[in-house]
């Protein structure tokens, strides 16, 4: 299945949350479906038309001010449907991430590369940003047990997305020589 037939699940699924604009749609790619997900507005807006003429989604416009009308996307029981009908089908197989800094390593050929340190250091500060990113949005979205209750998905995303940072930044210590003049 590819990539532009799941972001309709996601669609149906943000919308399932509750009504939103494309611009709303799309800004939920900043945060947590991010994590595992991504998508521009250029595949979104175009998704938007397509679920609309086959029934699974539709709108409202709604005025913002004087002038500016925005287009209020709603779920329909068949998108609902569809929606619910994915959710239990299995997902049986991995999907392989792609990584830059990972293709990079590969093509490393010895320990003592003068570029391998750099590159090491640099993503150790990059996913400890995110894991500190995460370890907020944690204490933010799911402040008490009544939070994780109403979003347990969503919660059990999270707490892998922070798992994932925090083996990462080991993982990645672990190869990081010290540095000489310290």
């Amino acid at each position: 299945m590819g990539q532009r037939n799941r972001l309709q699940y996601i669609i149906l699924g943000l919308l399932d949350q509750r009504p939103q604009t494309g611009y709303d749609l799309t800004k939920a790619f900043d945060n947590e479906i991010g994590e595992f997900w991504q998508a521009q507005h250029s595949q979104i807006y175009p998704l938007l038309k397509r679920l609309e003429e086959t029934g699974d989604i539709t709108h409202e416009v709604t005025m913002t001010g004087e002038k500016l009308a925005k287009k209020q996307y709603q779920l329909t029981p068949a998108g609902h449907e569809k929606l619910v009908t994915w959710i239990g089908e299995p997902s049986p197989e991995l999907t392989a991430l792609k990584d830059e800094f990972i293709l990079k390593l590969y093509f490393i050929k010895t320990a003592d590369d003068p570029r391998l340190q750099p590159m090491l250091q640099e993503q150790i500060l990059l996913h400890q940003r995110q894991l500190q990113h995460l370890l907020h949005r944690r204490e933010t979205v799911f402040a008490d047990q009544a939070a994780i209750d109403q979003a347990y998905g969503h919660y059990l995303i999270l707490d892998h997305a922070i798992e994932r940072e925090q083996h990462y930044v080991q993982w990645l210590e672990r190869y990081l020589t010290p540095r000489k003049d310290s």
